[in-house]
């Protein structure tokens, strides 16, 4: 078996993640030149192109499988950084920026509980990098081998990986008190919310339009959509009038509680389970993402 340059290999993640060969270049401290000959080394020992030169960038088959296991390399080495500063505590480790622990997490988890949840491990030096996206794709993240772990609503693990149930993220329609006095005062109803602008995440977030079908029976649903792809944003915007949206309760509960928005169709909610899948590998650090994730969901989140 064919033993891989780790700094190529490093090269090809860089180019991956950096979405393209210059800034792959700024981060590893080499010239374009370099990535491009360490890249084309690399294609030439796999015999096969690694990169699809488009925009974005995008990594083959064969392109996926050594991105993951860069990854898993990384991984391993974080392990080995923990041991040795049990070890050695004065030992300051390698600090290789482009050695990164990536996982996949959604905008609203980390608008809510998430953030808290790894603080300790970040604080301690875990190099951590957090991708956000919609939470019904976090796990394309993960199948293609570009983070090591997902929340997601995917209930069936990976291939090669192991899934743990989190608990559920309740979703409420809310408006800002003069919005909801001025546009529906009656609350939300199937004759009126085709009228007023529903605040999504973004094109791919079906949430809006999930749980007004849900909420009023109803099987095809067309709303009037604007878009802000951030959690916080989403809550901004509701609070200066663009319009209503579909939020996490855990995340507008203070605004509620104070009145500055209001819950415009009480008694309905739209549970959405969530779910931590992450490689089946053993490793400590994986571990205790693992452990600090599922932990603070148990808190924050609805278990049946």
């Amino acid at each position: 078996m064919s033993t891989f340059d780790p700094d190529a290999l490093e090269c090809l993640a860089a180019i991956v993640e950096e979405g393209g060969f210059e800034r792959a270049a700024q981060r590893l401290s080499i010239t374009q030149s370099a990535v491009s000959q360490r890249l084309r080394a690399l294609e030439a020992q796999v015999g096969t192109v690694l990169i699809v030169r488009s925009r974005p960038l995008k990594p083959t088959s064969a392109g996926q499988l050594l991105l993951k296991h860069t990854k898993q390399l990384r991984l391993l080495r974080a392990d080995l950084e923990r041991d040795l500063k049990e070890l050695a505590p004065s030992s300051t480790g390698s600090g290789r920026e482009e050695e990164r622990i990536s996982i996949a997490v959604n905008a609203d988890s980390i608008a809510t509980w998430a953030l808290g949840a790894v603080g300790d491990l970040a604080r301690q030096g875990l190099p951590l990098e957090i991708i956000t996206d919609d939470q019904d794709f976090t796990h394309e993240w993960l199948r293609e081998g570009q983070v090591l772990g997902c929340v997601t609503t995917l209930r069936q693990a990976l291939r090669g990986c192991k899934v743990v149930p989190l608990g559920a993220m309740d979703y409420i329609a809310v408006a800002e008190a003069g919005y909801a006095k001025a546009h529906v005062p009656q609350g939300l109803t199937p004759h009126n919310f085709r009228g007023v602008p529903f605040i999504a995440f973004n094109r791919k977030d079906d949430g809006q339009t999930e749980f007004v079908g849900k909420a009023f029976g109803l099987k095809r649903v067309t709303l009037n959509q604007l878009f802000v792809p951030s959690s916080e944003g989403q809550v901004r915007a509701v609070l200066a009038g663009w319009g209503v949206s579909i939020l996490p309760e855990l995340l507008v509960r203070g605004l509620l509680e104070q009145g500055t928005l209001v819950d415009i169709a009480p008694g309905h909610k739209l549970p959405i389970q969530l779910y931590w899948h992450c490689w089946n590998l053993e490793s400590d650090v994986l571990d205790a993402l693992s452990t600090a994730l599922t932990g603070a969901a148990n808190t924050a989140l609805t278990n049946p």
